[in-house]
């Protein structure tokens, strides 16, 4: 039941990261966040990302060019333009790398206020801190686990981060539902997206980027759109005020 429990930590823990701090903050900047803030969020990132950890940086450049070539050729990661996608997960990898090693030039409009803390990121990408979870993550699952099969959520520790980019960028791109009809494939996943704390209403998401909350159905629950509200109503955030129409 340990092994069982940690896992969930790990899926919701680093899928909240994600979605709060290097989603919605790092790449589509809907709140803002003292500097103080910023730094503890990155920190926090590690630790549930852990070793596959992901850099503000790399992620928000990579998804504002999702948005803006999205389903073409320049979509870092696009089901109509990958094999399968296990393609697009290593030409998602490569293209991420390339950004956040800044090894290709980038258009600034998706570098533009982007968080970089890259003193911190050199160490949380580093071989040694993601060997470091890795060693960790065995240490646990050797003490607690109870089951041989509990073995087998191994390689989901090892990977979250990825698998939670495949489940969106990938699933997120062939099934479920649309509320807005757009020139490219997204989707909405779930009508009640327990599983991805909102990031699977990606149709809505793509008809109004710069939203906070990406439901806009009644039972469309974002909950990490709810955290964001108490994070604001606490003040340790600051959202934007965006008018959209839900129509």
């Amino acid at each position: 039941m340990a092994v069982v429990i940690f896992i969930i930590v790990l899926w919701y823990g680093g899928l909240f990261f994600q979605s709060f701090f290097l989603h919605r903050y790092a790449a589509h900047q809907v709140f803002t966040m003292s500097k103080t803030m910023e730094r503890i969020t990155f920190v926090l990132t590690w630790i549930f990302q852990g070793s596959s950890y992901l850099s503000a940086y790399g992620y928000g450049v990579m998804h504002r060019m999702h948005h803006a070539y999205t389903d073409t050729e320049k979509d870092p990661h696009s089901p109509s333009h990958d094999a399968n996608l296990f393609a697009m997960m290593w030409r998602t990898k490569t293209v991420y790398q390339d950004i956040n090693k800044e090894r290709i030039a980038v258009d600034q409009r998706f570098t533009k206020n982007v968080p970089q803390w890259k003193a911190f990121d050199t160490f949380a990408s580093s071989r040694f801190s993601r060997l470091l979870w890795l060693t960790l993550y065995i240490l646990f699952f050797a003490y607690f686990t109870t089951a041989v099969w509990q073995w087998a959520l191994l390689p989901i520790a090892f990977l979250m981060a990825p698998i939670h980019g495949v489940i969106i960028n990938w699933f997120g791109h062939i099934y479920g539902y649309v509320n807005f009809k757009m020139k490219n494939t997204s989707k909405n996943l779930f009508r009640f997206d327990f599983l991805m704390m909102g990031e699977g209403y990606h149709n809505n998401h793509h008809k109004y980027a710069s939203r906070a909350n990406f439901g806009v159905k009644w039972y469309e629950v974002d909950v990490t759109y709810v955290i964001i509200k108490i994070l604001n109503a606490f003040g340790l955030i600051k959202l934007r005020t965006i008018r959209v129409s839900n129509k």
